[in-house]
């Protein structure tokens, strides 16, 4: 079905496989070039070019993008530190999407008053602007931005449009500000892995199934992470470009950086139908194209996958599950009971298998845009039509409920012309407006103990909108819109889509743009900087972070021993993003369903250092950390009487912030909130023994947040302090490792701490304080 081959292999022609061999060790650098990836990425870097067929790719890559795209639980906090940084005119085309805060009803005016912050920016900068409902922010990038051979950025980690040719980067705020800013995207090359596809693919197997099974093969080690995804192989030919686009978007669970697709007729032919066919070119790898893995796909034998909770790599075979699903469900039960928060709830799959065997589903979903792309729609079309909507009473006398989001307003408008939408409706699905809200939480949230299965991207703890800390459970099962479909016409009863005979009927999609052309707003080039910025009352500017300090102290106050720890849990999704353009607001929900402790004793470790700052004594100190002053003595046993006085008028050098420890930190979402959050509460640091993404480790760094890690045994617990004299200057220097001391109860224990390694513009950005800080100190700059 998929294998994986670690070591490199060479790609002749786009698809003869030849692995690799130490005799053509010479011969790599020169093939690395062929790929399509590497001509992409040396297209759009600023730096030293490929000037003849010996010399090096770039070992960092200093990226310009060709355009930039957010949605409206990151766009306002993007421009506000774009602005408090200079910026006057947006120098490539941003755009703005509103499909997260669209339909959540919390916080009353405040998600429409973010909105008109962003027409108003639009109209001020230069950008462009999509009002609510228009279309889910990818669905929108394919249909009008995407262009072979071109690169963007957004502020969401499934920023991928690589069945289009098109190189999709999903990165927190902080890096579109670089953009926004004329400054430039800096990242390793990364490592290419192909993803050949083969084989003819099954009846009824789907989008989902096939990035299911990637995802599945390859998440659990990694071997994706961080790389740049080539898919290439004769098997593509027979994919529709939506398709192609659902596995695409959902490479982002694989870890992977960006990932990108040979190009043939079936792009050209979806830019024609979009009316861009000048956006189209080949895309193909060079007659020898070197790539340093290969994921081998065989479609004939992917068939009906499900991911059960609470990740999208917990993987099975549909099948599998259907035949024996109480020893699955009790061992995911027991999984779920080592990282839920709350140990009073618990995971009860096993109680939605019945009698005689079969798994009772309460919601279904098929969504935006992994599930709501035309295609699929009219795949669950064609099943519908060979067995109609009948599910009987099963359906209405235990409340099973569909919904199907369409990825924008063109292809609801679509729907309703060729009569989809009538077969849907009067069939009792639910039709609901382009959202993002069920792949993070927010509308459609199941009953407590409820499972959904549904089509979207995330099935992360909590990614369905519940709250295990207020006694509520319920969890998501990822499945494709075929087998989905099947479930619905089998009463709410777990079903696959092989059960059912049916053929797919290939219905032209006919692209109307009316809905954009009346309703988006096209500002770029047409910057006014007369134009008012319309605020509301929940956005505020971010408070004043300080710079490095000289000599560091920190505080552990929240110690995580997950195998991963998801950016949901760093800072949960869903009903905090209306509150995600008032920094002090958001920060109130830091960890609040992993460790609701944190943010408590995170406000004592900050008004602690402020104390500190301003030498008022162990007294005050006392009264907020009463162990304090016995540290701080500790530090001068280590370093001599008077350590940490500055000399000046007496005052303490010592910089006081708090960390977390988590085993491996920022898996999931691109929001730049989980690192952010933890600064604004006076966060100084991050301990892990890897960091799950590159955009997590990058949103750390662009808050000031250094992103230390632990090389040998951890040797703190939660509560302990770690001093580290010195810090500044080593990270100055570039020193690999430092030397640290853990201070507790029972004295004092020295061991060496790894530190991060850093370019020249990250090791700046934590000497600053934050990006912030170092834009604002550019502009002070005589």
């Amino acid at each position: 079905m998929v294998r994986v081959c670690k070591d490199g292999v060479w790609i002749l022609k786009g698809r003869e496989i030849v692995e690799d061999s130490p005799d053509n060790r010479d011969d790599r650098e020169a093939a690395r070039r062929g790929t399509i990836t590497a001509g992409i990425l040396m297209s759009h870097h600023e730096g030293t070019g490929l000037q003849d067929s010996t010399s090096k790719l770039p070992g960092e890559l200093k990226l310009k993008f060709d355009s930039l795209i957010s949605h409206d639980i990151t766009y306002v906090n993007i421009i506000q530190t774009a602005k408090s940084s200079g910026l006057e005119e947006f120098p490539v085309p941003y755009t703005m999407t509103n499909c997260h805060n669209s339909l959540c009803a919390v916080g009353g005016t405040i998600n429409a008053d973010d909105h008109l912050f962003g027409l108003s920016a639009a109209r001020r900068y230069g950008g462009i602007f999509l009002p609510p409902h228009m279309a889910v922010i990818h669905s929108y990038a394919r249909e009008a931005l995407s262009a072979s051979g071109k690169m963007i950025l957004g502020s969401d980690s499934h920023t991928r449009y690589g069945s289009l040719g098109t190189m999709g980067v999903g990165e927190g705020g902080g890096e579109l500000v670089k953009q926004l800013l004329s400054q430039r995207y800096e990242a390793p090359w990364p490592r290419v892995i192909a993803v050949y596809l083969t084989g003819k693919l099954r009846k009824g197997t789907g989008p989902q199934d096939v990035a299911l099974a990637i995802i599945s093969a390859v998440f659990k080690d990694g071997f994706a992470k961080n790389a740049a995804l080539e898919f290439l192989g004769d098997g593509i030919e027979q994919l529709s470009a939506d398709f192609r686009a659902g596995i695409g978007v959902m490479t982002t669970e694989t870890t992977c950086w960006s990932s990108i697709w040979e190009t043939d007729e079936t792009i050209k032919q979806y830019y024609i139908t979009h009316q861009r066919e000048e956006d189209f070119s080949r895309l193909y790898p060079e007659p020898v194209a070197y790539y340093d893995g290969m994921i081998y796909v065989d479609l004939a034998n992917i068939k009906p996958m499900i991911a059960l909770p609470f990740h999208p790599s917990n993987v099975y075979e549909l099948d599998t599950l259907l035949e024996n699903p109480g020893d699955i469900f009790r061992q995911v039960e027991k999984d779920a009971a080592a990282v839920m928060e709350n140990p009073n709830i618990k995971l009860k799959l096993t109680d939605k298998i019945e009698n005689d065997g079969r798994i009772f589903i309460d919601q279904a979903i098929v969504a935006g845009c992994a599930g709501g792309t035309f295609d699929n729609l009219m795949a669950m079309k064609s099943i519908f039509d060979a067995h109609p909507i009948s599910p009987g009473e099963n359906w209405k006398n235990r409340g099973v409920s569909l919904s199907i989001y369409p990825g924008s307003q063109p292809i609801m408008l679509e729907l309703a012309k060729n009569g989809v939408l009538s077969t849907f409706i009067a069939g009792g699905a639910i039709i609901r407006t382009a959202f993002c809200g069920p792949c993070f939480g927010s509308g459609d949230v199941p009953a407590n103990e409820g499972l959904s299965i549904r089509h979207c991207t995330r099935n992360f703890p909590n990614r369905e909108g519940s709250k295990p800390g207020q006694g509520q459970i319920s969890s998501v099962c990822l499945m494709d819109a075929r087998s989905i479909a099947a479930t619905a016409l089998n009463g709410g009863y777990l079903s696959s889509i092989e059960s059912l005979d049916w053929e797919e009927s290939i219905v032209p999609y006919n692209y109307d743009p009316s809905p954009y052309t009346q309703k988006v707003y096209e500002g770029f080039g047409k910057a006014d900087p007369s134009s008012p910025i319309r605020y509301g009352p929940n956005i505020s500017d971010w408070p004043n972070m300080e710079k490095l300090g000289e000599d560091v102290l920190i505080k552990v106050i929240s110690y995580i021993t997950d195998p991963v720890t998801s950016t949901d849990e760093l800072i949960p999704s869903g009903e905090t993003s209306s509150f995600r353009s008032n920094p002090v607001g958001l920060a109130e929900f830091t960890l609040s369903r992993k460790d609701p402790s944190y943010v408590g004793k995170a406000k004592a470790v900050k008004e602690a250092a402020r104390i500190l700052s301003e030498n008022k004594g162990s007294e005050e100190l006392k009264k907020i950390l009463p162990e304090l002053p016995g540290i701080l003595k500790k530090i001068e046993g280590i370093a001599g009487p008077g350590a940490g006085q500055s000399g000046q008028a007496g005052a303490l050098a010592i910089q006081l912030g708090s960390a977390i420890f988590a085993l491996k930190p920022g898996d999931g979402s691109a929001r730049e909130q989980a690192a952010s959050c933890q600064r604004v509460l006076g966060g100084s640091a991050n301990f892990a023994i890897e960091y799950a993404t590159k955009r997590y480790r990058s949103n750390l760094i662009n808050w000031g947040i250094i992103p230390f890690l632990i090389l040998e045994e951890v040797p703190f617990k939660n509560g302990d302090y770690v001093y580290i004299p010195g810090l500044k200057k080593a990270m100055e220097e570039g020193a690999p490792s430092i030397g640290a001391w853990v201070l507790d109860d029972s004295g004092e224990k020295k061991f060496n701490l790894a530190l991060p390694e850093l370019n020249a513009s990250e090791k700046e950005l934590l000497l600053a304080g934050s990006l912030i800080n170092l834009n604002k100190s550019r502009l002070a700059a005589p």
